[in-house]
């Protein structure tokens, strides 16, 4: 079993939970953007929550396969058509053998997830089938004309896992290690300020735009460990989230981290869309004043 790409579209990518424990060589971990998605997807056909899935961006995919089949799109709302008849979005839709499976243009969001019963079965790489990109490491990215092997599938599909809506509002964002470079009022700051997702924003960090946040000290520092969600802060003074390709050392100071239970939503912001922080309660307790 096998999917044959007719249509990469902008950029699809293979993603599975990503490559932990390897930071300390330098290696990203890579993984699903939307990672409640990715596993819904995988639960949805009945696959482990940790199969590969196909990670697309804004524009969709459109594949066919030799063998009927069960797949499920969730993520990024978009049309779903098997041979150009329309299908359900967050639900296991059967493709007889030789059907061209259509993933259309993201309606809302970024991005949507693309599980096949049995996973998509490429071969791993330092233990994970997920592609970075910021090294590439990893399988390369899905182009026009790839042929993607399939697993068995291990389960049965399970229609009534339904999508979950998602919480809005802001970020919940943690005191970052150098949070003291930017004044003592600096969470504050950074949770009293409206930012705009840049158009330059990809896997690896949503750029934001607005009020510059502003140095108290001089100089540089030495690289230091990154972890996933980071909000970096170079010179310009405009927030970075990094996201799961992120180098895994920097030299700018981080004033936040963003709760990993928030990180998701991250992944579909669209250029121009609304970013904003709040201060996260500790654990058991309420939310501290911001900059205390």
């Amino acid at each position: 079993m096998s999917l044959v790409v007719l249509d990469a579209g902008a950029l699809t990518t293979v993603q599975d939970p990503g490559r932990c424990g390897w930071a300390h060589l330098g290696v990203p971990r890579a993984g699903p953007l939307d990672m409640p998605a990715a596993a819904l997807a995988n639960r949805v056909v009945g696959n482990p929550e940790g199969a590969a899935v196909l990670e697309t961006t804004m524009t969709g995919l459109a594949f066919r396969a030799r063998r009927g089949h069960w797949f499920a799109v969730t993520g990024a709302r978009c049309e779903v058509r098997v041979d150009g008849h329309a299908d359900a979005h967050g639900a296991a839709v059967w493709a007889p053998a030789g059907a061209e499976v259509r993933v259309g243009r993201a309606l809302t969001g970024v991005r949507s997830y693309v599980a096949v019963a049995g996973g998509i079965d490429v071969a791993p790489v330092l233990g994970s089938r997920a592609t970075d990109t910021l090294a590439w490491v990893g399988p390369p990215r899905v182009v026009d004309g790839a042929e993607l092997p399939v697993g068995t599938p291990t389960g049965p599909p399970q229609p009534h896992d339904t999508p979950r809506p998602r919480p809005p509002g802001p970020l919940h964002v943690d005191p970052g290690p150098r949070v003291d470079w930017f004044g003592a009022d600096a969470l504050r700051r950074l949770c009293a300020t409206a930012y705009t997702v840049g158009a330059d924003s990809n896997r690896i960090g949503l750029r934001l735009k607005g009020a510059p946040l502003q140095r108290v000290r001089d100089g540089e520092l030495a690289s230091e460990g990154m972890v996933l969600g980071s909000v970096q802060v170079p010179p310009d003074g405009q927030p970075v989230v990094f996201l799961a390709d992120h180098p895994v050392t920097g030299g700018y100071p981080v004033v936040a981290v963003v709760r990993v239970a928030d990180l998701h939503r991250c992944a579909q912001l669209r250029p121009g869309e609304d970013v904003r922080f709040t201060p996260a309660p500790p654990p058991g307790g309420t939310a501290p004043a911001p900059g205390r």
